[in-house]
């Protein structure tokens, strides 16, 4: 199956509620601030330190990673945010539930959050995912990675969403110099056996180009989750170690996108440590995270090329109800 742009459900009533009125799309200088969350999802299925796992609700979630100027969940101050790029979705139909869930919580029509995912419905791989109850280790077999966007502040033209790209790697076995060795994750290098035959699919990247309402100001993003391999070889395609050996590479129709934006973001779950915040610097982008994200680890990251505002949290929400934590940027435009 080819990549797969999915889209929410058609927004149904025009009818906008008391909470709606009360977050009008931006009209002064002073509001114009672009929300932008990443965070790898892990499925809304937390794994425990136990080998229990643990559902979370979308409401749930996003409660626990939304917050306002300062860095704080849970008050008045929590502004609905305009763009939430996310790893590890199970397809369409979780993503459309997780974009109405946030529309909800804003008091707007489902629809009003729109979704692309880089895979609609990708096959399952692996087995238990590490819970000890099998019902919820399904529930991680299917991954694809995706973002989320508000079209009461973004529009997305016909043509501005990338085909997918895949990450690289390094096959066990393969020695390694310098991305020597490395290849694309992908067939037919891709894990061995039935179990993982479709796991490369997670780690499928997709990016789009948007339009702020507002402004006209064109914004780029991207939503990238590397395999595991990378934290030990970084390998971002055949020979390749990735842009200053991170891993990280951009696919081509993504580049196209991406120079054609004022705004450029890019979430990724790279797993893979001290990945420095100048390394896409190349493309006019600084990283925002300082905390780890991961048990001690900081494998998650967020680019931006744009100005924004200071963090009293280090842009990074410790509350976030999954495994990682989200990394947040507030943007002037």
């Amino acid at each position: 199956m080819l990549a797969a742009v999915a889209a929410l459900i058609a927004i149904t009533t025009t009818t906008t509620t008391p909470a709606a009125q009360a977050q009008e799309a931006p009209t002064t200088a002073a509001d114009r601030v672009l929300r932008v969350y990443n965070n790898n999802i892990e499925n809304l299925v937390r794994n425990n330190a136990d080998g229990s796992c643990t559902r979370v609700s979308g409401t749930d979630h996003l409660t626990s990673m939304l917050v306002d100027d300062n860095g704080k969940t849970g008050t008045t101050g929590v502004q609905a945010p305009d763009l939430l790029i996310v790893q590890q979705v199970r397809g369409t139909g979780q993503a459309e539930a997780y974009a109405d869930q946030l529309a909800a919580k804003f008091g707007y029509p489902a629809g009003t959050y729109k979704a692309i995912v880089a895979w609609d419905d990708p096959e399952v791989w692996g087995s238990t995912h590490k819970c000890s109850q099998q019902a919820l280790g399904d529930l991680k077999k299917k991954q694809t990675n995706g973002i989320i966007y508000n079209t009461r502040t973004l529009s997305l033209a016909a043509g501005d969403t990338s085909k997918y790209w895949s990450a690289g790697w390094l096959k066990p076995g393969t020695s390694y110099a310098g991305g020597a060795g490395c290849t694309l994750y992908k067939p037919p290098s891709n894990d061995d056996g039935s179990t993982n035959e479709y796991k490369w699919k997670r780690t499928s990247a997709i990016a789009a180009r948007f339009t702020i309402k507002a402004t006209g100001t064109p914004v780029f993003a991207a939503t990238m989750h590397l395999p595991e391999q990378n934290g030990a070889h970084a390998c971002a395609g055949e020979g390749d170690p990735g842009i200053a050996s991170s891993g990280i590479h951009v696919g081509s129709d993504a580049t196209s996108l991406m120079n054609a934006s004022t705004i450029r973001v890019i979430g990724i779950d790279a797993n893979r440590t001290n990945i420095a915040a100048t390394t896409l610097g190349g493309f006019g982008m600084t990283g925002y995270g300082t905390k780890a994200t991961a048990g001690s680890r900081k494998i998650d990251y967020l680019f931006v090329k744009g100005t924004v505002q200071p963090s009293s949290i280090g842009h990074t929400v410790s509350s976030t109800k999954s495994n990682h934590l989200a990394l947040y940027g507030f943007i002037a435009f």
